[in-house]
């Protein structure tokens, strides 16, 4: 029996199903083999050659499939479709042994039965250059993560990372809170007036003051406004010109991964991670009832925006019984990509269009649903013709000012009759016609409404507006969009208000120093143009030691200069080795490291701030002041090789006196025990043995003579259970 092995256990279960049992189909849980975790795995001194290793809990998937691959006639890869898919691909056949020139390799778009069989009836081989480009964005990666990520825990604070498209991202929304916050509102007004015919037979309309002796009117104060109203209040309103049009609207593109990502934040409220998250799982399989494990989209991460001829007929023929022949475009509606699109896949749409929003309803939860629902209605709504609007414009005048009214009426749904699209915001909308008018007919005003407006600043991003910007900038790739943003969030680098991002202090420290130190990375274009080498790569035109090559030894420069910056030479001679040591400046201040360093690494204090009475929990010796952003705190004073750090100016526990000793008449400490439990000891210990665990009074029992204590719901008592002695209400202290 043939093999089939696929990244996820979902996805083999919808393709085992499809398959009814004529081949094995198993998973590999995604990637077996990676850079190691812990070091930076890439040879900078052998031509930047990766170290791969086995991904951490994959020895036993790995021993399955060897003995599963050892087993079966042939195996076939049938990871996703995309650079990654390729790489999962080639680790797996080279782990498993597999010829390296062998035709192992199939892909699909869709999970269908019949895209799987075209697929197996047509295997290739793997295709190197997409295995190239991946392992290049990989080491690129891994050199600025793991060279970047250290230097910012240094100079900022600890378990920081950086990455070279998640900074970049972080930059705009830095920039963008920048922009908003140095904001200055400009005042303006505008005038709007309800005229109606002087014969009054038709409905009233607002038209709005838009020119000055035909040039466009701006007012910026009160002042002109009132000029303004005294100006119109002083002539006579007549229609001028009228101009009718009709309007067409074209169906919107089919979903990519970025489009998708910002309609489903836009109209269904969904993060961009929920929303990969819901369509990761439609394209898979999920398991339905009575039908089994079934997937419902193509595959979902994709900067296309083709559609096969196959879906577009059925999308036809589907419309058009639905819909009625008038709904069809005379020819099928074909959409170019955006610039730079890798456009390898399909754009995002269902597998079988019998399945219906209102047919699955029942089959999916209300997440998965809404995503289904928005990819299938996009999908059918691209295929349909124009809108088509009655459109009337008219010009108002009234002496050197010239009014504009305007009006909207649909007289042919097309494809709005499936989609509309969310009004952004600021946007309005016109519905309903103007009454007739006609050139040189007089008008009557019934109200005129001036109104005082500022201008807004920018609008912070979004999970939306971040995804498109990041899409218009050439910043990551559709696979990237959603982690980026999860890294974002997970790392605190922002915080949500409402659904708008909002960048934390650290944000800022971490993109100045970046942009600081790190132009070239920081730079938009940068990132962008490194995306393009990239896709080169993957055309098989470029080899790929050679970008990194290009970039590497810059960025090494700025590296050094970014991790020296500050540094200065002393005289004091390394106990160790008898080489100078260098002051160094940290995020808790200076101390001093050996100029040998990495030959040798020993790092003393150099510290002239207050010490303190407190020992350091970790290494025991006394920890100074320091000041931070948040005030003064405790640090050791042997960082950076011991990073412990205390609260300034708090009383520990063990400080706190309360109570009163009954043996010795001493206060007593209130402490804890090994399990956390509190408890209240004399302070002239070990002189004076006396414990309880409530706060004792200093008093003694009047029938038995143990301790009288006050418990923590203020009942004042003996501390001996059996006696059962309790001081009355009144005499409670």
């Amino acid at each position: 029996m043939d093999l089939i092995i696929v990244e996820s256990p979902s996805k083999a279960k919808t393709i085992s199903k499809y398959l009814k049992g004529k081949y094995r189909v198993d998973a590999s849980g995604g990637h077996i083999r990676d850079l190691p975790q812990k070091t930076l795995g890439v040879a900078v001194d052998k031509n930047f050659e990766p170290r791969y290793v086995t991904s951490p809990g994959k020895e036993e998937t790995i021993k399955r499939l060897t003995e599963e691959a050892k087993k079966a006639d042939r195996v076939y890869l049938a990871t996703d479709p995309d650079r990654e898919g390729e790489a999962i691909s080639w680790h797996l056949q080279s782990v498993l042994g597999l010829p390296e020139e062998g035709e192992n390799r199939i892909e699909f778009n869709e999970i269908s039965p019949r895209a799987v069989e075209r697929a197996l009836k047509n295997p290739r081989k793997i295709n190197y250059s997409l295995v190239d480009a991946q392992q290049a964005r990989r080491v690129l990666d891994r050199l600025v993560g793991y060279k970047l990520s250290p230097l910012l825990s240094n100079k900022i604070q600890n378990k920081l990372s950086a990455g070279r498209v998640q900074s970049v991202a972080l930059r705009l929304v830095v920039e963008r809170e920048r922009e908003i916050t140095s904001f200055v509102a400009e005042e303006y007004w505008t005038i709007s007036c309800d005229l109606q015919d002087l014969g009054k037979n038709h409905p009233s309309f607002r038209a709005v003051l838009e020119k000055l002796k035909g040039k466009k009117l701006k007012i910026a104060c009160k002042e002109e406004a009132d000029n303004a109203l005294a100006a119109l209040g002083g002539g006579e309103y007549v229609v001028g010109s009228v101009k009718k049009t009709v309007t067409r609207s074209h169906a919107p593109a089919p979903f990519t991964t970025s489009t998708l990502q910002q309609d489903a934040s836009n109209k269904l409220g969904l993060s961009a991670p929920e929303t990969m998250l819901m369509a990761q799982h439609l394209y898979e399989g999920i398991d339905v009832e009575e039908e089994g494990h079934i997937a419902f989209v193509t595959y979902i991460r994709t900067d296309s925006t083709r559609v096969s001829e196959e879906a577009q007929q059925a999308a036809r023929e589907y419309i058009a019984a639905k819909y009625g022949k008038e709904y069809l475009p005379e020819k099928p509606n074909i959409y170019a990509s955006k610039k730079g699109a890798q456009d390898a896949h399909e754009a995002i749409r269902p597998i079988d269009l019998s399945r219906t929003p209102e047919a699955v309803k029942k089959m999916l939860d209300k997440k998965h649903y809404s995503v289904y629902k928005l990819i299938y209605e996009r999908f059918i709504a691209s295929q349909m013709a124009e809108a088509l609007y009655d459109a009337v414009q008219a010009d108002i005048l009234n002496g050197d000012y010239t009014l504009k009214a305007s009006g909207k009426a649909l007289r042919f749904a097309g494809f709005t009759a499936v989609w509309a699209d969310v009004k952004t915001e600021g946007e309005e909308e016109t519905k309903g016609l103007l009454p007739p008018l006609n050139e040189g007919d007089g008008l009557e005003c019934l109200a005129v409404k001036p109104e005082q407006k500022f201008t807004k600043p920018p609008i912070r991003y979004t999970d939306a507006s971040l995804v498109k910007a990041m899409e218009d900038k050439g910043i990551g790739r559709p696979s990237t969009y959603a982690s980026i943003i999860s890294v974002l969030n997970k790392r605190k680098y922002v915080e949500k208000e409402g659904k708008y991002m909002k960048p934390t202090e650290v944000a800022y420290r971490i993109t100045d120093m970046l942009v600081q130190y790190f132009p070239d990375i920081m730079d938009v274009g940068f990132t962008a143009g490194m995306e393009e080498r990239l896709d080169e790569i993957e055309d098989g035109g470029k080899d790929w030691h050679s970008i990194i090559g290009d970039f590497y030894p810059p960025f090494e420069k700025q590296l050094r200069h970014a991790s020296t910056d500050g540094d200065v030479m002393t005289e004091i001679r390394c106990e160790k080795c008898g080489r100078p040591m260098v002051r160094k400046t940290g995020k808790y201040g200076t101390y001093l490291a050996c100029s040998g360093y990495p030959a040798c690494s020993n790092i003393v204090s150099e510290t002239q701030d207050e010490v303190s009475d407190t020992p350091c929990p970790k290494c025991g010796a006394m920890m100074v002041v320091k000041s931070g952003r948040f005030g003064k705190f405790l640090a050791c004073p042997n960082y950076p090789s011991c990073r412990s750090t205390l609260p300034f100016g708090e009383k520990k526990e063990e400080d706190i006196l309360e109570g009163v000793c009954p043996d010795c008449g001493k206060p007593t400490k209130k402490l804890r025990s090994r399990t956390g439990k509190p408890y209240y000891g004399c302070s002239g210990y070990p002189a004076c043995k006396f414990m309880s665990w409530d706060m004792p009074t200093g008093e003694k029992c009047p029938k038995c003579g143990a301790a009288i204590v006050k418990s923590a719901r203020g009942v004042v008592k003996c501390s001996d259970r059996s006696c059962g002695y309790k001081v009355p209400s009144e005499s409670k202290k």
